[in-house]
């Protein structure tokens, strides 16, 4: 592998991070001007990304067995070409029916992603931990531009443009990484060697399943709240936000910014303090956090809706530690494709959720303070995690690096 196709693998995985949570957000915002545009209550248009973010998850085990099978460089290459075209079509079309359509391909396509772009990643970064938390600021940087991205195009020109233009973008992407492949300049990369001490059998068992529920848990705040923070933004923000959608888009934008960044200071508690300490830490503060975007608007919103956000993409680093240190290794591909099934297979409910609560009481109260409770159970289920090892003792149990995963910036 050289040198040059690494660094290129890098950049093209970091760029893919990047597209995977901007489409997959991009729609929370469009739907704010289709509200007016097709004269279509708010929570219907919000259910026609039900099955898309259905795909997002249900389809990344069969994405990264694919990847395995077949290739990893070119699954990318369709990732970006299929992307990009399923987000023009989204633009091009003229009632909800061939909306939904499109978006369940955007989230078809989105799902090859996870599974498949941070394990090339891996496989073809020199220096790993520099490139996955590169990649995972990213990740970040796609929700965080989201908002302003949908805000902007949908202002100067119309919501249409807010899908065609993006996706020209990553079409264009996919045809340069195509072009690449194709001259030989990036290649699949050297297959890393990856050893592993496990912990008792008994230990990785009950560590497994409870971190079935705490994940679950992280994916469904996170999906909800990506799902309903640009309107409850426009319901209890107008004041600072104005009346166009750039406002409520550059809000967003700078909540997921922060929260982006945060992925950094995660790493650096996770591998400071124990683990399971840092991940109790993240839920107990989520709780009032949560009450708090329940409950409040103006300024105070914004600080809570951004502390939220820091908590979920905090909490990850520990939580990818921990997953590592309770799985096996020739079962581990499999046990983060679960975690990516619940991260991303969590949104369906978490927008139906999103959508009966408005419908219902006009407002998104009741559905924060609903995260809330969930996550009080997730922290009490975490105390029952086994033992309280740092990130060096699961890496000493391993032989090795904790097998990071990607984060829904996810």
């Amino acid at each position: 592998m050289s040198k040059r196709s690494a660094g290129l693998a890098t950049a093209f995985s970091a760029v893919g991070h990047l597209y995977v949570h901007l489409f997959t957000a991009i729609y929370a915002v469009i739907f704010l001007s289709l509200e007016k545009s097709w004269s279509i209550p708010y929570h219907e248009l919000l259910k026609l990304w039900t099955l898309g973010a259905l795909l997002v998850g249900l389809a990344a085990l069969p994405a990264g067995w694919l990847g395995d099978r077949w290739s990893k460089t070119g699954m990318m290459v369709v990732y970006f070409l299929g992307l990009g075209a399923s987000s023009i079509v989204c633009g091009l079309v003229d009632g909800p029916t061939a909306l939904l359509v499109g978006l369940g391909a955007i989230g078809l396509f989105a799902s090859i992603y996870h599974p498949v772009g941070i394990a090339w990643l891996v496989r073809n970064a020199r220096r790993r931990g520099k490139a996955l938390g590169f990649n995972g600021v990213f990740g970040g940087a796609g929700v965080a531009s989201a908002g302003l991205v949908a805000g902007s195009l949908i202002d100067l020109w119309s919501w249409r443009a807010a899908f065609i233009l993006p996706g020209v973008l990553c079409v264009a992407t996919g045809l340069l990484l195509l072009w690449f492949v194709l001259r030989g300049e990036v290649t699949e990369g050297d297959a890393a060697a990856e050893a592993g001490t496990p912990s008792s059998p008994g230990s990785m068992l009950r560590g497994f399943l409870i971190l079935l529920w705490t994940m679950l848990v992280v994916g469904l705040v996170f999906q909800a709240t990506q799902a309903a923070l640009p309107k409850v933004f426009d319901l209890r923000l107008r004041d600072l936000a104005g009346d166009g959608a750039f406002g409520i888009g550059a809000i967003v934008s700078v909540v997921y910014g922060v929260g982006s960044l945060v992925q950094i200071l995660g790493g650096h508690l996770a591998d400071r303090y124990p683990l399971k300490r840092v991940y109790l830490g993240c839920f107990l503060l989520q709780v009032p956090v949560l009450v708090g975007v329940a409950a409040f608007a103006g300024l105070p919103l914004i600080a809570v809706a951004t502390l939220t956000v820091l908590l979920s993409t905090g909490a990850l680093p520990a939580e990818n530690m921990l997953l590592a240190r309770f799985t096996p290794e020739r079962h581990r591909s499999l046990a983060y494709g679960i975690k990516f099934v619940l991260a991303f297979g969590s949104a369906p409910l978490a927008i139906w959720l999103a959508a009966e609560i408005q419908e219902r009481t006009g407002e998104f109260l009741w559905l924060f303070v609903a995260m809330g409770v969930l996550t009080a159970t997730a922290f009490v289920a975490a105390l029952f995690l086994p033992g309280d090892g740092s990130a060096a003792v699961a890496r000493q149990e391993q032989g090795g690096e904790a097998a990071p995963a990607p984060q829904p910036a996810e």
